[in-house]
């Protein structure tokens, strides 16, 4: 594990860096919008942007390495996203900040895709599932640390802005003096949504599900905050507290699942992710120990989810198609996120802060019910038929092809038989769990 993070040293600093100013930019903007009095629909629009551009980019991202280079390509996006950081100070006003957060989206799912390319080539049989959860825990550690950054000067000021911007920019440094030599990046194979769908239900409906409340939470979180009357320490100890909750949880979790039936871990997460948000959407805002506590809860069950969706979905994949379905399960989640911060917005503009945590635990509740009805559709596979779970907590294409290459060389020679010569596939049309 030590050879592992000083080998990539460089480029795990990068990506802390990045993440660091990511983060801090995230919920700098949900204050600042509420500081502005920007109507809630309003912003839950603005914060989607950045899921738009996050898709939008890995289509053309691919192409432009192609013809300059990964070096020059990773340079371009971080030198426009740490601008477009800066214009948001400069021009207030919703439609700006809308195609700001688009170009935000745009370059860091590019520098994503650069950066993580760099970690995969770096990857050996032997170290893969280690590299790959010390580079969760660096990403989501950052995104934590950049919550908290929200305490060094006032949101309503320029000087935050240009923090996160510094840190963007200085992301770029010890990524353009790592020795590693640059990766070629190889072309996606198609795995449609439908086929998605027919292999695993509950890994497509829980993989959206999962879109749907991390994009809620990390693109509305801090308004649902602002709006129930925290100040500014509050507001980012909230934001923090939820990431470490997941941080925490992520590996026991991802050991119950590979020791049980994966099936029951997953809904009973997602259960208990419903039932804390819905009990502050029932209680209400005005006791922040109580907030905090329900929503660590949330946190540790639902940053999990991710890494259980796409073990879940994996158990019942050809090996060959593992790598090929990473893409899919990708949009399946960006597309939950793009929606989630509007739907989000929608619930508050309702309920008030209530109708945030009260979306939050429909859709936890919804994906719940979903994999009960399915546990009556079909038998759950033994835990010893099951893949290994690895460890990766939000949508990213490159981790993403990481994990599914990594539960690839973890299969045990009788799983890696097509799913429908399995004794637990299902008949044609029923689909599996």
């Amino acid at each position: 594990m030590i050879k592992t993070v000083t080998s990539n040293w460089a480029l795990l600093l990068g990506i802390a860096l990045l993440v660091l100013g990511l983060g801090l930019q995230n919920t700098l903007l949900g204050v600042r919008a509420g500081i502005e009095a920007f109507p809630t629909a309003l912003t839950g629009l603005i914060m989607s942007g950045y899921s738009i551009g996050f898709l939008v980019s890995a289509v053309f991202t691919p192409k432009m390495v192609a013809n300059v280079g990964h070096v020059r390509v990773f340079a371009a996006l971080t030198a426009v996203a740490s601008c477009s950081i800066l214009a948001h100070s400069i021009m207030v006003e919703p439609l700006s900040w809308f195609a700001f957060r688009f170009v935000t989206g745009f370059c860091i799912s590019g520098a994503y895709v650069i950066t993580e390319s760099w970690l995969n080539k770096s990857a050996t049989n032997e170290n893969r599932g280690s590299l790959l959860s010390v580079y969760m825990v660096v990403q989501l550690s950052a995104w934590a640390g950049g919550q908290l950054l929200l305490n060094v000067a006032d949101p309503g000021g320029f000087a935050l802005f240009i923090t996160a911007s510094i840190l963007l920019s200085l992301a770029v440094v010890p990524m353009l003096l790592t020795a590693s030599p640059a990766p070629a990046l190889a072309p996606a194979r198609h795995f449609s949504l439908k086929k998605l769908y027919r292999s695993s239900p509950l890994g497509f409906v829980g993989m959206f599900g999962v879109g749907l409340s991390q994009g809620a939470f990390f693109g509305m979180g801090a308004v649902f905050a602002g709006a129930a009357g925290l100040p500014i320490a509050q507001i980012s100890f909230f934001m923090a507290l939820t990431i470490i909750g997941g941080v925490l949880l992520q590996w026991p979790i991802g050991k119950l699942s590979d020791l049980f039936d994966r099936r029951k871990v997953l809904i009973a997460n997602t259960l208990v992710a419903g039932l804390a948000t819905g009990f502050v959407g029932i209680v209400g805002t005005a006791d922040f120990t109580v907030v905090a506590a329900a929503f660590f809860v949330y946190g540790g069950m639902c940053l999990p989810m991710y890494a259980l969706c796409i073990a879940h979905t994996n158990d019942h994949l050809d090996n060959e198609d593992m790598v090929a379905a990473s893409g899919s399960l990708v949009l399946t989640a960006g597309i939950g996120m793009v929606i989630g911060p509007l739907l989000a917005a929608g619930g508050m503009d309702l309920r008030g802060p209530a109708g945030f945590a009260l979306f939050l635990a429909v859709v936890h509740l919804g994906v719940g019910g979903f994999g009960l009805y399915r546990m009556t559709r079909r038998a759950s596979l033994p835990a010893e038929a099951q893949g290994q779970h690895i460890y990766v907590s939000q949508p990213s294409p490159i981790a993403q092809a990481l994990a599914q290459e990594a539960a690839v060389e973890n299969q045990e020679p009788q799983q890696a038989e097509p799913a429908s010569q399995s004794p637990l596939a299902s008949s044609p049309g029923q689909g599996y769990t």
